[in-house]
Order: C-alpha cells, then sequence, then structure tokens
C-alpha cells in the first residue's frame, strides 16, 4: 500500500526520512485499505491485521507508534488485543486507539481501563480521523522524556521535581509530583486506576483506590481544580 506518488513535497520528506509507523487492525478488508489509504496520503507507514493475534505477532516486529483497534474481530477480540499490548515492554510507548461501532458507555469505560489512549466510534469522517491520529501523536512525540513540560500555565520539571504556575513554584509530596508528572505526560489521556497505581506506587505497595482520591484531592488544591478531571468509573485525565 504505497501513496507516497501521491504525496505532497513536504509529506513526501517526513515520509521518507522518519514516518510514523501505524498498525490498523479490523477483520473487515475494506476498512484496513480505506484507512490505510488516507493515512498514507499523510506521509505515515502503515501496517494490518485482521484479527487480535495477528496484531500482536506484526507490533512486536515492527513496534508501530500507533496501534488503531477495532474491538470485534475474530480469535482475539481488540480488548484482550489492548490488554496485551499494554503488558508487552517493547510497546510501553506506543499508543492504541480504539476504533469501533460499538458506541455504547459500558464499551468505551472498557476500552479505557485496558489502557486506550482514545476511543472513537464509527463512522468517523477521514479528515476527522486522521486530525486524531495527528494530535495524539504530536501529544506522544512532545511529552514524558522531556525533564520540562511546559502545558498551559503550568510547567513540570521532571529532573529537578519543581512545578511552576505562572513562574511561582508550588510545593508537591513526592507522590503527588510523581501523580501529576504521570497525568501530565498524555494530557487528555484518560489513566485507568490499575495503571496510576502501578506507575506511581509499584506492584509492590498495596494502596487503595482512596490513596489515588485524597493525592489527586491535594494536587487540585495545589494548581485548580479544573487541572484534572475524573473519568468515573475508570481513572483520571489532565486537561490543557
Amino acid at each position: 500500500m504505497d501513496s507516497i506518488n501521491n504525496l505532497s513535497p513536504l509529506q513526501k520528506k517526513m515520509s521518507l526520512e522518519h514516518p510514523s509507523k501505524i498498525l490498523i487492525v479490523d477483520d473487515e478488508i475494506d476498512v484496513l485499505e480505506f484507512i490505510a489509504y488516507n493515512l498514507e496520503r499523510e506521509g505515515y507507514k502503515t501496517f494490518i491485521a485482521k484479527d487480535g493475534l495477528e496484531a500482536i505477532r506484526i507490533a512486536r516486529l515492527e513496534k508501530p507508534d500507533l496501534i488503531l483497534l477495532d474491538v470485534m474481530m475474530p480469535n482475539l477480540d481488540g480488548f484482550a488485543a489492548a490488554e496485551h499490548f499494554r503488558n508487552l515492554r517493547e510497546l510501553k510507548n506506543t499508543l492504541i486507539v480504539f476504533l469501533t461501532a460499538r458506541n455504547d458507555e459500558e464499551s468505551e469505560l472498557k476500552g479505557f481501563t485496558v489502557g486506550a489512549d482514545d476511543y472513537i466510534t464509527k463512522p468517523i469522517k477521514p479528515k476527522l480521523l486522521v486530525s486524531r491520529i495527528k494530535a495524539l501523536l504530536r501529544r506522544r512525540s512532545s511529552g514524558s522524556d522531556q525533564p520540562i513540560v511546559q502545558i498551559g500555565n503550568i510547567s513540570i520539571d521532571r529532573e529537578r521535581h519543581v512545578v511552576k504556575i505562572k513562574n511561582d513554584e508550588i510545593f508537591l509530596a513526592r507522590k503527588e509530583f510523581d501523580l501529576l508528572s504521570l497525568l501530565a505526560s498524555k494530557p487528555g489521556r484518560v489513566f485507568p486506576r490499575a495503571e496510576i497505581l502501578n506507575k506511581v506506587w509499584g506492584d509492590d505497595i498495596i494502596v487503595g483506590d482512596r490513596t489515588i482520591d485524597v493525592h489527586i484531592r491535594k494536587i487540585r488544591q495545589k494548581v485548580g481544580d479544573e487541572t484534572i478531571k475524573t473519568v468515573k468509573g475508570v481513572g483520571y485525565k489532565f486537561e490543557t
């Protein structure tokens, strides 16, 4: 699926140098080809898989930057595949986006619970889909590896463990800083409670959901109520 001849000069340059790699997973071949065509026109390198098992094999081999994943598929559905992706060390920085016809709240919540970065319902116009993917990839490239993250009027210095609001330094306890830093690493992404517990407190320390709530309340008191949003039944996200 090579559409490079249809790219603009800037898109060709991006495609030849270091294109972002996107794995598209769907059991409908016409959907796969249509999405791949539109993404390749934007300079992305695409791979396709027709079910969850094939997706896991390709993802481990190619290490895509983003996986676009349907839910209802044979052999291994999208939810189970996403859980598997999240447990693979080599895919720890890979974005997972569900693209599915299942538009009920329960399915969306489950999608975020298994580690999705976004949940998009079909049908969606190609330009809007590409725009959502571009935004996610920009967020990924500007996120967690930078020592200083500037989001709005909030500055987070990971190396010095300093948080500033409009250049005024505020004090956060160690776990408060770690929790804020995690949420701010991917603005807009919903972090499930289980992932927060694992990344901030670790597997070897037993804490309850109440611990997260208390820390979130303290952070909100210091940086503002509108910064961190609660996603009922799932977890929390950082809003810009």
